[in-house]
């Protein structure tokens, strides 16, 4: 391969695969004794990533390449199909490189867009080493290593909550993560109901903030409960659940006769970044005799740092479950959430089906480890490796620093909002790294507030993420809320991203604003 496509290289000349015209994956392991090609096929393929890798680290590279569908369908034709007959490698190169092209950057540091951002390098290279592996996760017998990694990493954890013992197991992403929580709680209310169905128990009801996350209400659908019986309550002007809300929610449930049995608190919600009262919940689930469960996926990781977690965080360990995704603000590459339990055995006898073609329980080794028959899947992938790696690498000291760094930078572009003209924020004092807000382009700034401002303004931020896009320096998004016209909501979670990459976003906001 010549050595101008190499990562580092700013010369740009295409890479040189004519040795692999003709070779086909057949000509490769496992289906060739010599690893030779196999070896040459990888020395090829390895640079592709490399400089995709470094691509997502370089400010003067894009962050998107943007097309519109039916645009990079049509650009893409040659390769899109899946074709009847083989392709050789030389092809299948080409379309590795191809298909990296037009891909979200998501580890570029002006990419603002998602909750989950980032490129960890060490992460990177656990997901790489877990495929290789390729395992399923549900024995230790096929998993030996991981297992026992998971079980640590789960130990920790729970630890860090501040529970002494417990349960739980890695999920794929926090929306399975909060159903099993919700599962898990129904069962322990209403056991029969694993073997009887839902029509052997009363109604149940649930409760969360108007602002949760819409797993909590899909899990209500998808577990037969019904979306109707989840009750949602009203928070304050800061997005926090209002506890005597709730209350009077569950006063109301049974006296309508439902049994109610969920209370779902959210450390960090989607869009406000609120974290809800968690103690004084605590204290009316303990009185109703209410399962609670924190809802942590993206503010799990304010857990690591000491000056953050007691003001936002205090109460947790008064949980019965609690739902954290190390992909958020911790930044492992996605997938990576856990569902964290407080109480022994429950997840277990909950999903256990004991099928003793997989979970023989006269195996040579202790059992424990099998955890395949505590899960929802039978199938699970290896989501806790990379996790293991990247906190091997950084200890529990790096991951505080790096928590702490994206609340600084989120103050910093709080201030930064606060001098600017056009710039209206929705909250003054986020309590995560959210912070939303509305640019009023110069045309519209001597306009009286009222519906008619507020549906100009809902136009704004749509149109400057539309040309965002087209030019594809940066990317954060935008939404409603209830009455609130559309506003740009900044996500801070990717440790990549610094001080100019916050006033790059700014001017850039600025300046596409001017245009529409």
């Amino acid at each position: 391969m010549p050595e101008d496509s190499y990562v580092g290289n700013s010369k740009t000349a295409e890479p040189d695969w004519s040795e692999f015209e003709s070779i086909f994956a057949k000509d490769l392991l496992p289906s060739k004794c010599d690893a030779g090609k196999t070896k040459e096929f990888f020395k090829e393929l390895v640079p592709i990533l490399l400089d995709y890798v470094s691509k997502n680290n370089d400010r003067s590279c894009k962050v998107v390449d943007f097309h519109h569908p039916h645009q990079l369908r049509e650009m893409m034709d040659h390769c899109l199909e899946i074709p009847e007959t083989p392709r050789d490698l030389e092809q299948i190169l080409s379309d590795c490189k191809e298909t990296l092209k037009y891909c979200v950057k998501t580890g570029h540091p002006r990419f603002f867009n998602q909750i989950s951002s980032g490129l960890d390098v060490i992460a990177l290279a656990g997901e790489w080493l877990t495929a290789t592996a390729n395992t399923n996760m549900f024995t230790y017998e096929v998993a030996p290593v991981f297992t026992l990694m998971e079980d640590i990493l789960l130990i920790k954890m729970r630890e860090i909550v501040g529970w002494e013992d417990g349960d739980g197991i890695f999920a794929p992403g926090g929306a399975i993560s909060n159903l099993y929580a919700v599962h898990v709680a129904r069962y322990r209310a209403v056991p029969d109901c694993k073997t009887s169905g839902m029509a052997s128990v009363q109604k149940l009801a649930m409760f969360t903030s108007e602002q949760s996350h819409f797993s909590i209400k899909s899990a209500a659908a998808v577990l037969g409960i019904g979306s109707e019986n989840v009750f949602t309550i009203k928070c304050d002007e800061r997005g926090k659940m209002i506890p005597e809300e709730l209350e009077d929610a569950i006063v109301q449930a049974k006296k309508l006769g439902a049994l109610p049995f969920f209370v779902s608190a959210t450390a960090a919600t989607t869009v406000m970044g609120a974290f809800d009262p968690i103690n004084d919940i605590a204290d009316i689930c303990q009185k109703y005799g209410i399962w609670m469960h924190v809802d942590a996926a993206w503010g799990g990781g304010v857990l690591l740092s000491g000056k953050l977690r007691q003001n936002r965080m205090h109460g947790i360990e008064r949980a019965d479950s609690v739902t954290w995704n190390p992909h958020k603000m911790m930044g492992a590459t996605l997938q990576c959430s856990a569902i964290l339990l407080k109480h022994k055995g429950l997840l277990g006898q909950c999903n256990s089906m004991c099928a003793d073609y997989l979970f023989q329980q006269d195996k040579h080794y202790d059992l424990r480890y099998d955890t395949g028959d505590k899960a929802i899947q039978c199938g699970r992938h290896n989501d806790v490796f990379k996790l293991w790696l990247m906190w091997r690498s950084k200890g529990d000291s790096g991951f505080e620093s790096q928590i702490n760094q994206l609340f600084e930078l989120s103050r910093y572009m709080l201030e930064r909002l606060k001098e600017r003209s056009g710039f209206e924020l929705l909250l003054d004092e986020p309590e995560s790294t959210n912070i939303c807000f509305w640019y009023v382009p110069q045309n519209m700034r001597s306009m009286v507030h009222g519906q008619e401002r507020d549906i100009k303004l809902s136009k704004v931020a749509p149109k400057i993420k539309a040309l965002m896009m087209e030019c594809g320096t940066t990317m954060i998004g935008y939404q409603p809320l209830g009455n609130k016209p559309n506003f740009f909501r900044m996500v801070i979670s990717n440790p990549a991203a610094r001080t100019h990459d916050i006033d790059f976003l700014l001017d850039e906001i600025e300046r596409l604003g001017e245009e529409i």
